[in-house]
């Protein structure tokens, strides 16, 4: 893949999904303000070798190469639907095949997705300490979505726009930081 680069992955199982298409959103419009090359994933890309893999080298040709590519990315963006309080089962085994130390200081961008309000709290309580395992730098703004947020599978709603935007912020000051770009004062 190109450097420097965004990659978005998101956990869901299905398509379409709102997951993927919000964390393609930001993953995209990071791309664009950047002039960054970007990709975005979903298990369903991954495909069936994942549910059999015990290990990264177990993972067909096309798994790995997406995992190559999480690795890589300068920015990661993920995300996934709330499934019982938490991400789903094949999104954390897909990070359960990643060493440890692979993810170590890579900037992580979180999302998820959920039915209502009361699973907002996915981000902070269940994909940021999986992050913090491994030593990621998850980002300070994290963006939850509900359903109602959406119209025909499209973010509409102003406040989550808003507070995706500030997300990629955040990115912005980091890449700045990285490159030694220094930031006017406002």
């Amino acid at each position: 893949m190109a450097n420097p680069a965004i990659v978005g992955f998101s956990g869901n199982i299905t398509r379409p999904s709102k997951t993927r298409t919000f964390v393609d959103l930001i993953v995209q419009d990071i791309a664009i303000r950047h002039g960054l090359s970007s990709k975005t994933y979903d298990i369903d890309d991954v495909g069936p070798s994942l549910g059999t893999a015990k290990w990264a080298r177990d993972l067909d040709a096309r798994a790995q190469e997406i995992l190559s590519d999480v690795i890589a990315a300068d920015v990661l963006v993920v995300g996934s639907p709330t499934y019982k309080g938490s991400y789903t089962g094949l999104f954390k085994h897909f990070f359960d095949l990643i060493d440890p130390s692979a993810l170590r200081g890579k900037p992580v961008l979180l999302t998820a997705t959920g039915g209502g309000e009361r699973h907002a709290l996915i981000v902070e309580h269940q994909l940021r300490p999986l992050f913090g395992f491994f030593e990621a730098f998850a980002l300070p703004t994290a963006v939850y979505a509900t359903d109602k947020d959406f119209t025909d599978g499209v973010l509409r709603s102003e406040l989550i726009l808003k507070r995706a935007a500030q997300a990629v912020d955040d990115v912005a000051v980091l890449l700045a930081n990285r490159s030694g770009i220094r930031l006017a004062a406002e």
